[in-house]
């Protein structure tokens, strides 16, 4: 019998996220940071709307691009945060959350051949829906002296001829690294100067703890060639809901409401109407777990330095990026032996791209006390690996 698989689906590796959580589920007494999702329940307006609107029967397809009145409320959030201002209709496209709308945005944008940057460390889906899409992945690793940031001069010596996207995750999973206003100007420059477009994932835009989030779209000339990407699964805890956003020029939206019809129709109605009500009343569940999560970064970071271990400040996102270069092992070994001796779950580093080596991600979208308990067993396990090294 032929070879029912496609060739370019089997060489793509699986996440390096997964083995360690299908371990921990089995595990007992096991505690698992690793999973980017808030721990928080989606707040109770926002779930009885979904609950009212299936109530009253709301359970039919809306329009492939998706309810008027969410894509309303979306292009002003976007103009009442970012000072932007977008077509509800024809530059807004509702997706099912923010990951489908990276796959779209490639898939419109790419042609055979054409160049995506990637910076990594980041979040897993980029590389693989790139080679998906046809498009050919280049890798510029970031550096933890530059707190992870995207530098001018990488971007430059990262550009060719085939160059036409790129990807910008900030802020930053799993490094916590953002991208202030003078960081995206000075890259601008180089995305006008060589005509490039960019998909800007701004998933954790609402958990910046530094200062307030700036997207590049809102830079002068910007607008025109960014995707900006958004949605409700980690500012307004509703990561089961799967429910995101695309905002860009009407041609690219277009071509991608386009894929979105033929693929998946439209975003889950209930999840439609119950992101309007977080849209226009959930500022204060935000604010109320932005202060949480950072209230989370101040302790892990401060125990860090009390175990000596070294961790750049990260000022976005719910993830810290230590570095355990110091013991002498692989992050996937660090990982390993973790889970098995401390039965605690983090991520290795290289799960996000080689240059993650001799890192960790760990997130704290965990309780206080889950991160506390976590945290005595790091201590101790740390503390046996110096023990061991001498």
């Amino acid at each position: 019998m032929r070879n029912p698989l496609a060739d370019k689906v089997v060489q793509l590796k699986p996440s390096g996220i997964r083995k360690f959580f299908d371990i921990v589920s089995e595990m007992k007494d096991a505690i698992s940071l690793g999973v980017g999702e808030p721990d928080f329940d989606t707040p109770w307006h926002v779930r009885k709307e979904g609950i009212d609107s299936l109530e009253k029967g709301r359970t039919t397809y809306t329009s492939n691009a998706g309810l008027k009145e969410l894509k309303m409320e979306i292009a002003k959030y976007i103009n009442r945060t970012q000072g932007l201002t977008y077509d509800h209709n024809g530059e807004v496209l509702v997706t099912v959350g923010g990951s489908e709308a990276i796959d779209m945005g490639l898939r419109a944008m790419l042609n055979p051949g054409d160049e995506v940057l990637i910076p990594q460390p980041s979040y897993v889906s980029y590389e693989p829906c790139t080679i998906l899409a046809g498009g050919v992945p280049v890798i510029i690793d970031l550096k933890a002296e530059n707190e992870f940031r995207l530098t001018a001069k990488e971007l430059r010596d990262a550009i060719t001829e085939k160059t036409k996207v790129l990807v910008l995750p900030f802020p930053n999973n799993p490094t916590g690294a953002i991208m202030e206003r003078s960081d995206l100007e000075a890259i601008a420059e180089v995305i006008l100067e060589k005509d490039i477009f960019v998909i800007s994932d701004e998933i954790y835009s609402e958990l910046s703890y530094k200062e307030k989030h700036v997207s590049i779209a809102s830079l002068p000339g910007m607008q025109e060639r960014t995707i900006l990407i958004n949605g409700f699964s980690k500012a307004f805890a509703m990561t089961g809901w799967r429910l995101g956003y695309a905002c860009g020029p009407k041609a690219i939206i277009q071509q991608m409401t386009k894929i979105h019809q033929f693929a998946i129709m439209c975003a889950p109605t209930t999840s439609q109407y119950a992101a309007i009500k977080a849209l226009k009343d959930g500022e204060p569940d935000v604010v109320m777990m932005r202060e949480e999560y950072n209230r989370r970064r101040t302790y892990l970071m401060k125990t860090f330095q009390e175990m000596g271990l070294d961790c750049f400040e990260p000022y976005g996102a719910f993830y810290v990026f230590p570095c355990i270069k110091e013991f002498g092992i692989t992050s996937d070994e660090f990982a390993v032996r973790f889970l098995e001796e401390e039965k605690v779950a983090v991520v290795p580093g290289t799960a996000f791209g080689d240059c993650g080596e001799g890192f960790l991600r760990i997130s704290y979208a965990y309780s206080m006390e889950h991160l506390q308990e976590a945290m005595g067993r790091m201590k101790r396990f740390v503390e046996k690996l110096r023990a061991q090294k001498q």
